[in-house]
């Protein structure tokens, strides 16, 4: 690890970012309707809409963060 760019608290960290996508493109399954002519309201729901695009912008973010953070010198 010590040629790595990244430190290891920056994998845990993009890990966890990576598992927060995820998450958020779970959230956002479903909500279709097996019969094309009857419309389904629940493709429309909160947690599609407002809750799903947050997490996977933040999973994003926790992963620039853990990328882009500084990795402190490692004594020998």
């Amino acid at each position: 690890m010590a040629n790595f760019s990244v430190s290891k608290k920056g994998v845990k960290q993009i890990l966890i970012g990576l598992i927060v996508m995820v998450s958020g493109y779970i959230l956002m399954l479903g909500g279709g309707s097996s019969d094309p002519t009857v419309f389904n309201d629940a493709m429309f729901d909160f947690r599609r809409l407002v809750a799903a695009p947050i997490l996977i912008i933040l999973g994003i973010v926790i992963i620039i963060v853990a990328i882009m953070g500084k990795k402190n010198a490692e004594k020998e």
